[in-house]
């Protein structure tokens, strides 16, 4: 037996020093992640599926009690991480078989005391390891909390809130993560401040998947204890640091501060720079880069006062360097502290100034209704900042902003955009700049607007772009267009709740019947690895009117094999027969190519089906957090006939964006 497990040493080892290694750079020698474990011995692995099975006896006991149903993941977490770890030989040292039967014994303590509505765990210590069931996929997540050490259950004072982002971790299993939650308050613990440690779902800088992640557990947290939702602080530090960027970025409006430390901000200058890696991407590879890559994004950081850190040996302060550039282009200086002489990790002066900033911010708390609201957005998954709501884009993945101006003592709101084709503006009743009655003029794209503001103190107004001019509407755009949340790419559908479906029938033709089980089975293998979740699988004969309003449908199949493909094929801007597959004026043999994409469900258009697609990053870019960003648009055609490598399910003859109306372009 192994005493350790060499290939997590050497990921960890990778993992802090100047780069991942430049073997990672070599796509056809890719190191597993998460790497394989020890052995367990037979003696270890009968204790512990006893003990497993006297657990989901437990759980299982529960279960039939609907009142258990919320705190029931709080049991349910425990025997995740043992199950988990030994299901998937995901031991990496012999000490983690003592900590499995630790968890086994807590969760059955849990158990017990949840029989008897007994929930003194929610409070009774200061270090907490609780759960959450995902709505991506059902699926039971750990998070941990940092009670301070004013902490009362009772009253109502209301806490600031931390969320913490943790490092890169090839090896963080459930087990490891709920041991460190247990045991360790982590690196910040302010004053009177809970403290929310994200999984993340694992290993992937909180993209997709673990972006919702934070925002499942602040809600699940929220719920729980009093929080104060003016006073929330994105914080973390190396991997930890570039999921803090990009959630500053992307959700400016929500957070009082934010604290990065080292990490990345973007793609292809960290990854030229820190992995020393020659990039050849694609034209749509390079726009899909925008989704993450925080440069892109700095001016939303009027919204969010940022404190950024670096260590001044370290190779990833280029992280926080190029977003300082990227500020000063918007006129913002970034507050960027140097730890003296420091590698990866903090300056101990550092962290007590870090501290002393944040806390002064956080004191004042966030602006929740500015009058100057300055906004950019590139994807209508990121739609909002403050009162400013953009319903349309012109086109998609080319920069959008919005400038927006409340000039109270005359009655004025003036806007200007560009690449922005649908508008809401949407004051409530607490954001308080216009007295109620009055007239408002808004001025938009050298036209001028007459509205009003309610009796209750909101304003809301609907704009449309029709023939370069701005006009009033009574809603946002609908129908067949793309709009917030339903705007692709293929990943995006990985971000709510989705079901695999698998054909039962006879695909046309044999090589691609192979094809799609073996890359229906790859996809839901790197899920539970990736994302730590099982995907949910229904046969083709077996979906019903419900699974269609409730999930996102990947399909996989073609019209002959897959019920539901058949169902909707004559609905898709794509034709497909058992002779071609033809996209606009091409056409290809259907002998050699399948088609991936995501596209709003023609039998639930507040759904998405995918096409023969899980979430298209693949093993080369596990190896380092900054490949990891969708790799394919919303359609494209693969040639089966060329291999299926580490970075694509073949070979790519064909790919694009759809239009802003989800025709093809």
């Amino acid at each position: 037996m192994l005493v350790f497990s060499i290939s997590c040493l050497l990921g960890l080892a990778l993992a802090t020093v100047s780069a991942d290694g430049l073997k990672d750079n070599l796509a056809t020698d890719v190191r597993l992640v998460p790497p394989l474990g020890i052995v367990v011995p037979d003696d270890i692995r009968e204790t512990l599926e006893k003990g497993l099975e006297k657990l989901q006896g437990d759980i299982e006991r529960l279960a039939e009690e609907p009142k258990h149903a919320d705190l029931l993941p709080d049991v349910e977490i425990y025997h995740k991480a043992v199950n988990d770890a030994l299901g998937y030989n995901e031991f990496y040292k012999p000490a983690e078989f003592a900590t499995a039967k630790k968890l086994l014994k807590q969760g059955r303590e849990r158990a017990a005391l949840l029989a008897r509505d007994e929930v003194t765990w929610t409070h009774s210590s200061k270090l907490i390891a609780r759960g959450y069931r995902s709505k991506i996929d059902g699926s039971v997540q750990p998070y941990g909390l940092v009670l301070p050490k004013s902490f009362s259950h009772e009253g109502a004072h209301k806490y600031r809130l931390d969320a913490w982002f943790h490092g890169r971790g090839e090896c963080l299993t459930e087990l490891d993560f709920i041991r460190q939650r247990q045991s360790s308050p982590g690196q910040f613990t302010p004053k009177d401040t809970i403290v929310l440690h994200l999984y993340g779902r694992y290993c992937n800088a909180n993209k997709l998947a673990g972006e919702v992640d934070l925002l499942e557990a602040i809600a699940k947290v929220q719920e729980q204890y009093q929080i104060d939702e003016d006073r929330i602080v994105v914080r973390g530090f190396s991997m930890g640091g570039a999921a803090c960027w990009q959630f500053a970025v992307h959700y400016a409006d929500r957070w009082a501060a934010a604290a990065p430390g080292a990490g990345f901000s973007e793609t292809p200058e960290f990854l030229k720079f820190f992995q020393k890696e020659t990039l050849s991407p694609t034209w749509y590879e390079q726009k899909l880069w925008h989704l993450y890559d925080c440069t892109d994004w700095a001016v939303n950081l009027t919204h969010c006062p940022t404190v950024a850190y670096s260590g001044e040996e370290d190779i990833q302060k280029q992280a926080a360097d190029i977003m300082a550039m990227a500020l000063k282009d918007e006129g913002i200086e970034l507050a960027h502290l140097v730890g003296p002489g420091m590698g990866h990790k903090y300056h101990p002066d550092s962290k007590v100034e870090i501290d002393r900033r944040i806390d002064a911010i956080a004191k004042r708390g966030r602006v929740t209704s500015p009058r100057r609201v300055r906004f950019t957005t590139w994807t209508l998954r990121y739609p909002q900042m403050h009162w400013v709501h953009v319903e349309g884009l012109e086109e998609h993945w080319e920069q959008a902003r919005v400038d927006a101006e409340i000039i109270a003592d005359r009655g004025e709101i003036n806007v200007t955009t560009s690449n922005v084709s649908a508008l809401t503006i949407a004051l409530e009743p607490g954001q308080r700049h216009l007295d109620i009655g009055r007239s408002v003029i808004v001025s938009i794209g050298g036209g001028k607007i007459e509205t009003s503001v309610k009796s209750d103190a909101s304003l809301t107004l609907h704009l449309v772009k029709q023939g370069g001019k701005w006009a009033q509407a009574v809603a946002p755009p609908s129908g067949l267009v793309k709009r917030p949340g339903m705007q692709g790419p293929i990943d995006d559908a990985f971000m709510d709740s989705f079901m695999m479906v698998k054909p039962t029938g006879q695909a046309w033709h044999s090589k691609n019947q192979q094809w799609v089980t073996a890359e229906m089975g790859h996809a839901r293998d790197h899920w539970r690895k990736q994302f730590r979740g099982v995907a949910r699988l229904k046969r083709d004969i077996e979906i019903t009117d419900e699974d269609i309003a409730a999930h996102n449908l990947v399909l996989w199949g073609d019209p002959s094999s897959n019920a539901i493909i058949a169902r909707i094929a004559d609905k898709l801007p794509i034709q497909w027969t058992s002779e071609e597959i033809r996209v606009g004026e091409e056409s290809y043999k259907t002998t050699e190519h399948v088609p991936v994409l995501i596209y709003p469900n023609p039998l639930n258009p507040d759904k998405y089906i995918v096409l023969n697609s899980g979430f298209t990053f693949r093993e080369y870019d596990y190896l380092n957090n900054a490949r990891q960003v969708p790799k394919l648009p919303d359609w494209a055609l693969i040639d089966i006939t060329k291999p299926v490598t580490s970075r694509l399910p073949g070979g790519v003859a064909n790919a694009g964006f759809f239009g802003e109306r989800w025709e093809l372009k």
